[in-house]
């Protein structure tokens, strides 16, 4: 189960890098974005299957990741699949679809630490400098992100299939 999750993780890892892309330039892949609220999907629903780490409190905080991945992915495929990104559906799938790469993003570097070794000796508990400096930096970059995929917010949001 563990392998299958971390493959689902990388490809939805690379399909949200390329939604992003395009967002920022104002475009929508909508191919890569259905491979992305998919894979969202099926990294929550394996990740709450997998155990957890002993000593860990209830509910563990990669659960409570998962509910609000699965959130995020339910209202950004609401705009996109229903509201068809109208109106202020624009900036909600904005949000949520940047929301849920950043989650993943958070969770990959968080896994980095505890599973990479040269990483994990610079923050063997998660709370030392090295590891709240990523995370920072993941999440500053995901902010300019998203500032820049607003920035096209009010003009037409191109609709493109990738292929």
């Amino acid at each position: 189960m563990l392998a299958l999750h971390v493959v689902i993780c990388f490809i939805a890892l690379l399909a949200g890098a390329l939604v992003l892309i395009s967002l920022r330039t104002g475009e929508h892949q909508s191919i890569w974005a259905t491979v992305l609220l998919v894979g969202t999907v099926l990294i929550s629903l394996t990740g709450f299957a997998l155990p957890s780490p002993p000593g860990t409190p209830t509910p563990d905080p990669a659960r409570i990741v998962g509910v609000l991945e699965l959130l995020s992915v339910a209202i950004a495929a609401f705009a996109l699949y229903l509201k068809h990104l109208t109106g202020p559906w624009r900036a909600a799938y904005i949000v949520t679809i940047v929301l849920a790469v950043y989650l993943n993003a958070f969770v990959a570097v968080t896994q980095a630490f505890l599973k990479i070794g040269f990483l994990h000796a610079f923050a063997p508990t998660g709370k030392e400098p090295p590891f709240l400096i990523a995370q920072l930096l993941t999440l500053a970059l995901f902010v300019l992100i998203g500032v820049m995929a607003f920035r096209h917010l009010p003009g037409r949001l191109l609709l493109r299939d990738a292929r």
